[in-house]
């Protein structure tokens, strides 16, 4: 983000292109479900795969909500001293079921975080993705300078 028009700009909206080499550089993402009433947060370490992304999880919550309601939302963000970016991808997500998917999902190169077991594999479909970058500096000052 060190171009030029950041020298003027610090918000960059990033292109589809640029939302999926982000999400496919990083491994822990934040998915967000909703049923009635309730939205739920949950961390989940994750793959890229094909346009979609991928996760494992056990039996629970998070695999319960999915089933009653399978629109979320799927957020990753990092950030240095100097720059920030975050990635929003809206979708519908969905337990992989045939032996098929679970085997061409347990070679992809997704292994749990935590020493539990996961046998289940969720993948989310995109319908829309966005993304925004950030160039991090000092607050500009509020008033300005007063002639006297």
């Amino acid at each position: 983000m060190n171009d030029d028009t950041q020298t003027t700009n610090p918000l960059k909206v990033l292109s589809d292109d640029e939302c999926w080499s982000l999400l496919a550089g990083d491994e822990l993402g934040r998915l967000v479900t909703h049923v009635g009433d309730v939205l739920d947060i949950f961390p989940v370490n994750y793959v890229v795969d094909r346009g979609t992304i991928v996760f494992r999880t056990a039996e629970g919550s998070k695999l319960f909500e999915l089933t009653v309601n399978d629109e979320v939302l799927f957020e990753v963000d990092e950030h240095t001293d100097e720059d920030a970016w975050s990635v929003v991808v809206r979708g519908h997500a969905r337990r992989l079921a045939t032996s098929e998917e679970v085997a061409a999902a347990d070679r992809l190169p997704l292994q749990p975080w935590l020493p539990t077991l996961k046998y289940n594999f969720v993948r989310i479909e995109p319908t829309a993705v966005s993304g925004r970058a950030f160039r991090r500096g000092a607050e500009p000052e509020r008033y300005g300078v007063a002639d006297y």
